[in-house]
């Protein structure tokens, strides 16, 4: 198979790149702007393989994705491409709109287009898989889950943008009848995510000695998924799944930020013996709460497990200490990172 990746140097984006190239008859092109949140050294190594191509472009340039289409001609689209951070789309929402929204409207747009153009053996195997979140939902109530029948209450204008996103490839599928599979994942996390995040942000704080800020009382709850389970998921619904379907993957089990951050602490004090800051949880402050925080989010993969076969492998625990032991042994790559954002 040859895929094409959408924000395959970005943190999910770049996880996904690596699992479909283990596939030693898989080739992978990868698309991405290259922002201040991507991960293009979670890439290295690459550059060598003949089955890697790399091209960097913006998926807003029509042009540039009807070239690569054309030229590179995918059998699938994984489209990850996206602004991520709930907190920067409160202070600057435009550039949320232009590429979660316009962004995905001039791929599907130019993906439909090289879809009807293709043999209709090669038409049939075509998948566009569109890969949103939980947020989109909205705040979950205590007890209560997201199905894929629960009705779109987006808060944020991040939620928002991949609100429209998810509406639009819809859409396109519906109308032009694009081969379209969509994706909700709850909150992710592991090596080469950007220290903006709460479980990296938390790491590198403690590490620097500074206060950890969490917002409001910190009960805020999240469903938190380790990054190569959610990919194996986006494969699996390629690979299985069917066409106009979507599948929620998740673990089932809320977390409070509270709980998060003070697992953090309790094994960066473990870790880190030598630390001048243990322990680390005196660091924790309490900041006010932003804008429209929802206070849940809880979707139900049931459907992910019975259809696709899929389920967690690696449980919070043992993937929350692989990703402080991967933040402890790479101190200049989240270093760089921060200096970026001054």
């Amino acid at each position: 198979m040859k895929w094409m990746v959408t924000g395959g140097a970005g943190f999910i984006g770049s996880t996904l790149v690596r699992r479909l190239l283990s596939k030693l008859d898989d080739s992978v092109i990868n698309v991405d702007k290259i922002t201040y949140a991507s991960a293009p050294e979670s890439l290295a190594g690459l550059e060598e393989e003949p089955r890697y191509i790399f091209s960097r472009q913006d998926i807003c340039d029509r042009a540039a994705i009807d070239s690569l289409l054309a030229e590179h001609q995918p059998d699938a689209v994984f489209h990850l491409a996206a602004e991520t951070h709930v907190d920067r789309s409160i202070d600057a929402p435009g550039g949320f709109v232009a590429t979660n929204v316009v962004g995905t409207f001039t791929l599907l747009d130019s993906a439909a287009h090289y879809w009807r153009s293709m043999p209709p053996a090669a038409r049939d195997r075509f998948r566009f898989v569109h890969v949103s979140t939980d947020e989109v939902f909205g705040p979950a109530q205590i007890g209560e889950t997201f199905t894929l029948e629960s009705p779109y209450r987006p808060s944020s204008p991040y939620a928002a943008s991949k609100a429209a996103a998810d509406h639009l490839a819809r859409a396109w599928s519906t109308t032009f009848g694009l081969p379209l599979i969509v994706t909700h994942c709850s909150n992710n996390f592991g090596s080469f995510q950007h220290p903006e995040k709460l479980i990296p942000r938390t790491i590198v704080r403690c590490l620097e000695g500074k206060p950890i800020p969490i917002f409001g009382d910190g009960a805020q709850q999240r469903d938190w998924l380790y990054v190569d389970d959610h990919v194996a998921g986006i494969a699996a619904a390629a690979d299985a799944g069917l066409i106009g379907s979507s599948y929620m993957f998740a673990t089932g089990v809320t977390r409070s930020n509270n709980e998060v951050v003070h697992a953090v602490c309790g094994l960066l004090d473990e870790l880190s013996p030598e630390s001048r800051h243990r322990p680390h949880h005196d660091l924790i402050s309490h900041v006010p709460d932003r804008p429209g925080h929802d206070f849940r989010y809880a979707i139900d993969p049931g459907g992910s497990q019975k259809e696709l076969g899929w389920t967690p492998a690696v449980s919070f625990a043992a993937g929350l200490r692989d990703t402080v032991l991967w933040y402890l042994g790479n101190h200049p790559w989240w270093r760089k990172r921060l200096d970026n954002l001054g």
